[in-house]
């Protein structure tokens, strides 16, 4: 090969591989349409009050929620409340994804994501900052930043505001962290998520979170206001249930013929060996389970 031709070929490759993107990183940017084919009851009808089954919640946690009322959300103060980071991908996210480029590096500064219930936008850094101190003011959004591994962007989110978990009273607090996952196949979003929290969770809580691609959709904005659904209720009053006295926390049980230890939670719940252990707990009697349902 000639001089003048091998100096040509070899300056043709080095500009390709400067037009690869870094670190094997993929453009996740486009519109993403959530689908609901995993816990699909949960997340549309919502949860079942007492279904603690699967989460490695403490017993201070689960106290807690034996306490929570569902008419909670009708006070006005919590209507408009936003799905917090460690939740809003579980609602009924239909997802705008954006870069943010620096315009002379053409560097990604920034992956955002839009359209979580309370437009929590999520803002996650890609250049290198720091998260902030601990007595940094905490969002609902939390605090991101993000790093490629092969084609995985991988997410760390502090700084969450106390929100929950799951919209029966499993709730987080506001020391709760995040560690995602997000990888596209193609037309096809995942995002796993682990939720930490030395609170009130005993291991991680870890789901996983489908979209499809879908040029054609539209992310609208909106506002959220705040009205009285409940008239003539006393001023300062907030609904709850004093400790054992809640009486629908066995409804659960009884309805789906579960045994009752098992919808309690906790680390134990979370693994296939406990199927084995389940094979031994009494369950609700068919005939009791048929008339508390109805």
């Amino acid at each position: 090969m000639r001089p003048s031709i091998a100096f040509f070929v070899m300056a043709l490759m080095s500009l390709q591989g400067l037009a690869q993107p870094a670190f094997a990183q993929v453009d996740l940017s486009g519109e993403w349409a959530a689908r609901f084919h995993e816990d699909q009851f949960e997340r549309i009808p919502g949860p079942e009050v007492g279904d603690y089954s699967g989460i490695p919640l403490n017993d201070d946690l689960r106290l807690r929620a034996d306490t929570w009322d569902a008419s909670l959300l009708t006070l006005l103060e919590e209507q408009c409340i936003p799905h917090p980071a460690t939740y809003s991908l579980r609602g009924p996210a239909d997802l705008r994804i954006t870069n943010d480029i620096d315009p002379v590096t053409q560097q990604v500064r920034a992956v955002i994501i839009y359209g979580t219930f309370g437009r929590a936008t999520r803002m996650i850094w890609m250049d290198g900052r720091p998260h902030p101190p601990e007595y940094a003011p905490h969002t609902w959004a939390g605090f991101s930043t993000g790093r490629w591994e092969g084609e995985t962007l991988t997410v760390e989110t502090t700084h969450i505001k106390a929100g929950y978990l799951r919209r029966n009273g499993v709730v987080h607090s506001d020391q709760a962290t995040i560690t995602e996952h997000i990888y596209r196949h193609g037309d096809v979003l995942t995002i796993t998520s682990i939720r930490e929290d030395p609170v009130y969770l005993d291991e991680p809580f870890v789901q996983s979170t489908n979209w499809v691609s879908n040029p054609v959709q539209f992310v609208p904005g909106g506002k959220c206001i705040p009205e009285t659904e409940i008239a003539n209720r006393k001023k300062g009053y907030v609904p709850h249930h004093l400790p054992g006295t809640n009486d629908q926390l066995n409804d659960y049980s009884l309805k789906y013929g579960v045994p009752y230890d098992a919808t309690r939670g906790g680390r134990e719940t979370m693994y296939p060996e406990y199927r084995t252990k389940l094979k031994t707990m009494p369950i609700p009697p068919p005939k009791q389970a048929a008339a508390k349902a109805q």
